[in-house]
Parts: structure tokens; sequence; C-alpha cells
């Protein structure tokens, strides 16, 4: 089944990454991009697609924002999959009958899965359309569900503005947990750490574990900030530990770690030119 998709999302290199992974996986035609939630909203109105990729976090209108404008203007709501960097966002993706979501930076094997629950969903949706026509209080159900999810975003939102400021450790010293031991590692020892599905995962040279924060906000409020670089939304590095700087896609740039595995981390477009600032690029 072929599918007509628009991408929404305020990075411009996410857009792009996105884009050449749809187009490569076959079967996918990604009609227009829009950069934020308004955007999205007279997007999904003028072509009607069968899929939008939908960024969560947008400056304005998020990606929960966008459906409720929908759904408050009874427009046709396309299968939706949500992309972002932070995975707290999956449950409540799945609380608005998102087809999935994507975790940054996307996967070709994961975008895959995807498009095929999108084909799936889609299929269903059609058999289901000829039985049955959108009510109000289908419609009216919908709405009450997003508008008790954005509530609950606002309300987290207000509680993380409220919350005090974390005291930054003077010890040196970062907690990893690995084989059913709790490590005190030096954080000049530290490679990089890395936040998937809500775990922090630390890397050093000799040892691969497990941090006890939550975020990766959290993690980086107890290193020196002299020594570590938020590289990406899913990434910290310590500078001392970066081996190569890698050209990759659009200008952009990967840097290549000297932690056994030489992993490779995704430069965000918005910290290239700190990149550049660094190595005088």
């Amino acid at each position: 089944m072929s599918l007509t998709a628009l991408i929404i999302d305020d990075e411009p290199l996410a857009r792009q990454e996105l884009q050449y992974l749809l187009e490569h996986a076959g079967g996918v035609q990604v009609l227009a991009q829009g950069t934020n939630g308004i955007e999205a909203v007279d997007l999904i109105r003028n072509h009607k697609p069968d899929v939008v990729f939908l960024d969560v976090q947008m400056p304005g209108l998020d990606g929960f924002g966008v459906l409720k404008k929908l759904l408050d203007r009874k427009l046709p709501m396309p299968q939706v999959v949500f992309a972002t960097a932070f995975n707290q966002y999956a449950v409540r993706a799945f609380e608005v009958n998102a087809v999935d979501y994507l975790l940054k930076p996307f996967d070709r094997k994961r975008v895959l899965q995807t498009i095929e629950k999108a084909q799936s969903r889609i299929a269903t949706a059609s058999v289901e359309s000829a039985s049955a026509a959108i009510t109000d209080a289908s419609v009216s159900e919908a709405t009450a569900k997003l508008d008790a999810l954005l509530k609950l975003v606002e309300e987290q939102a207000a509680q993380a503005a409220g919350s005090p400021p974390q005291v930054r450790a003077n010890t040196g010293k970062v907690v990893v947990r690995a084989q059913n031991r709790l490590l005190l590692v030096d954080q000049k020892e530290i490679c990089f750490a890395s936040i998937e599905e809500g775990t922090i995962t630390v890397v050093t040279r000799t040892v691969e574990g497990h941090s006890n924060c939550r975020t990766i906000e959290e993690l980086q409020s107890q290193l020196d900030p002299e020594m570590f670089w938020r590289a990406h939304r899913s990434y910290l590095v310590n500078i001392q530990h970066i081996r190569e700087v890698v050209p990759w896609f659009k200008s952009s740039y990967q840097i290549r770690m000297d932690d056994p595995k030489k992993t490779e981390i995704p430069v965000s477009r918005a910290q290239t030119k700190r990149l550049r600032d660094l190595f005088n690029l």
C-alpha cells in the first residue's frame, strides 16, 4: 500500500533525515514539510495525507495541540506518528491513538516498522469506515482525551518550572550501575551519556552502565559544564573524549568518540556552530 505523508518538525536536519529514510523505504510519498504546529494544521487541511510524522515539542503549538486543532475544526484526522527525542511522550502518544512514535535520532529499521504499522492501520480503518460513520460522540471522546492530556503536560511543565535548581555535585564522581554494582566513576573518565526509551547509559573506556538520573538534564547538572557538551538532545559528550569530527548529511556533522566501540554521535543543527567554535572548523 502506497502512503502519502507530511513531515512536521522545527528542526531542519530532522526533517531532511526523516524524508531521506522514508523515500528510501519505498511506498511513501512525502507531500510537504512543515516547521511548526500552525503550518501543520494548514498542510493537513490542504493535502489530506494518509499519515503525518509530527514532532511533539515545537514552539507555539506542539504536536498534541495540532491534533486538538484538527478535532476542534472537525477536519479529517490522518494517521499520526509522533517523533520525539524524549521517551516520556511514548505513552501519551498511544493515549491519543497515534500509530507509533519514533525516537530521535531516527533508526532505519524502526522507520520501516512504523510504515508497516501505518499501512495496517489505514487498511483496517478503510474497512471500518464502510460500516461506521464518525459521530459527534466519538469526536467528543477524542477531544476529552486530548484535553486531559494537554492539562497533564501543562501541569508537569509548571512543576518543572517551579522546581528547585539541582545542586551540582562537588565530588567529581558519578554513580553508574553496572553488573549489579554501584560504581563511582570519575567524570573525567566518562566518554558520553545517552538516553533511549527513558534509560540513560553512561559510557567510559572501561565501563558501560546506567545512571539513576531520570533525564539528561539532571545528569548534566552534576557534571563540569566546561567539560561536557550537549551535542544532541539525546547525547551528552565529554569534549576531551572526541576522537574525530565526521562530515555527515547536508553540511552537518557526527562526532566519533574514543570509547572501545568508536561510537558515532550526531550533532544537532543547533549545536553545529558550537562544534565549529570548539575545533575551529
